[in-house]
């Protein structure tokens, strides 16, 4: 008895149906894409295994699908884009306009246990600005993002933007006397897993990057002070309560100031609705150098749907070009339990324009006609095999096309076709010279309405 094969775990087959709808969310990203004027670009799906070490570190090794290739070669596959998008403008970095805006919709696979919205293969619509160091460039991007979700038929009722600044919490740390880089990546960590972990569990983790000296609680008390902040004025009262050095409060100035800026450009493309701030977020990734933000499912077991930030130091470390940059990215598969969760789905329906049944004596001059209506853009099917009229109409009946054509050999006399339009039941006699014009009439017509 053969042995029926399955997927592997984490993995998704796509029969047409699925596939058809994932196509619709590739097609929505890139209209978003383009109205925005970003240029799409593609890369290997091998890639070798420095590229996503020298990024994010030996520890990634557990996530990846890494192998040694027959040339002796480290590789991966990619679970995600941005390495490859440095390598690839690094490569040409001085000949490329800047800004350069890209965009990308890309398979990414991760070695890691298979959850809901989690799976070990999945689709990335990728987006990125590199070469403007202005607030600007956020504020395209976060822009682009809230778009990517309202194309298809998400709202306000249905997700936000919380808006964070790895920057703010780094003068934080340093306002309380922790200047060390080491240690502030460190604390950063631990403060982006605050709502993942029991308060023990933080407690601990901090430990190992406060001093002796220093109180943990208070220094948790203080961090949900800053992470519960919502306004501007909030979040330079906590600084002011630990009374900075002049230079620290001037940075701290300078930096809200640009808060500011971000936040009423936002208001100006008509997004700040959709923006909260929220230095709940931190993302836990090093390469983050300032704004960071995440797109939020908005009821009580909200999720992140998507998110990115700034990452202005990953150019130069991977390629020794400095470049300021700014991306986010965004999956398919929350993506698409979001939209099934609203009833959002896209309905899919495979039209059909054309059936064609013929007698068997009549075949040439029907495939003739197939031929033609095919190279006008017309979807057109029929019974490969042999088959009565009455199975060729049958069938055509399963597949609901606007038209059924039938080719009998006493009206193929008169160069003849039957046409029958299936909704309205009603039979023509066309010409077979008028028989293209008179489908394709039609069918501009059903598309303009």
């Amino acid at each position: 008895m053969a042995v029926v094969m399955e997927t592997l775990p984490g993995f998704r087959d796509f029969y047409p149906t699925e596939c058809a709808v994932r196509n619709v969310l590739f097609t929505a990203w890139r209209e978003v894409a383009h109205r925005f004027h970003f240029l799409e670009f593609d890369s290997p799906i091998l890639e070798p295994l420095e590229l996503f070490t020298e990024k994010s570190g030996e520890e990634i090794r557990e996530q990846l699908f890494a192998f040694e290739d027959r040339g002796g070669r480290k590789v991966a596959l990619r679970p995600e884009t941005t390495p490859s998008l440095v390598r690839l403008i690094g490569t040409r970095a001085a000949s490329l306009k800047k800004p350069i805006k890209w965009f990308n919709i890309t398979e990414n696979f991760r070695y890691e246990r298979p959850q809901k919205g989690r799976l070990r293969s999945f689709y990335q619509f990728n987006v990125d600005i590199v070469g403007e160091g202005s607030f600007s460039a956020e504020a395209e991007l976060i822009a682009l993002a809230i778009e990517s979700f309202s194309i298809l038929g998400l709202g306000r009722q249905h997700f936000y933007i919380r808006l964070s600044d790895r920057q703010i919490w780094i003068l934080w740390l340093q306002a309380l006397g922790i200047e060390e880089s080491r240690l502030q990546v460190g604390l950063l960590n631990v403060l982006d897993k605050w709502e993942r972990r029991e308060r023990e569990d933080l407690e601990k983790d901090a430990l190992r990057y406060l001093s002796p000296t220093a109180s943990v609680q208070e220094f948790l008390i203080r961090a949900e002070q800053l992470r519960q902040s919502n306004t501007l004025q909030e979040i330079r009262g906590c600084f002011d309560a630990l009374n900075p050095n002049n230079t620290l409060k001037a940075a701290v100035d300078q930096r809200l100031l640009t808060w500011g800026q971000l936040l009423e450009e936002l208001d100006a493309l008509q997004y700040g609705s959709f923006v909260r701030v929220d230095l709940g977020i931190v993302r836990g990734l090093a390469y983050y150098t300032g704004f960071v933000f995440e797109v939020f499912e908005a009821d009580l077991n909200g999720r992140a749907l998507a998110g990115g930030g700034r990452y202005d130091l990953l150019f130069e470390k991977l390629t020794g070009h400095a470049l300021p940059a700014v991306g986010f990215a965004m999956g398919d598969v929350t993506l698409l339990d979001v939209l099934q969760k609203y009833h959002l789905l896209p309905k899919i329906t495979f039209p059909l324009d054309c059936f064609v049944i013929f007698e068997n004596s009549t075949r040439r001059q029907a495939l003739q006609d197939v031929g033609n209506l095919r190279q006008n853009d017309l979807s057109v099917t029929y019974i490969l095999g042999e088959g009565t009229v009455s199975k060729q109409f049958k069938k055509a009946l399963e597949y609901n096309p606007n038209f059924i054509l039938f080719y009998r050999s006493d009206e193929l006399r008169n160069n003849q076709v039957q046409v029958k339009h299936v909704s309205t039941h009603s039979v023509t006699l066309i010409e077979r010279e008028k028989l293209v014009n008179f489908v394709c009439n039609y069918t501009a017509g059903s598309k303009r309405e």
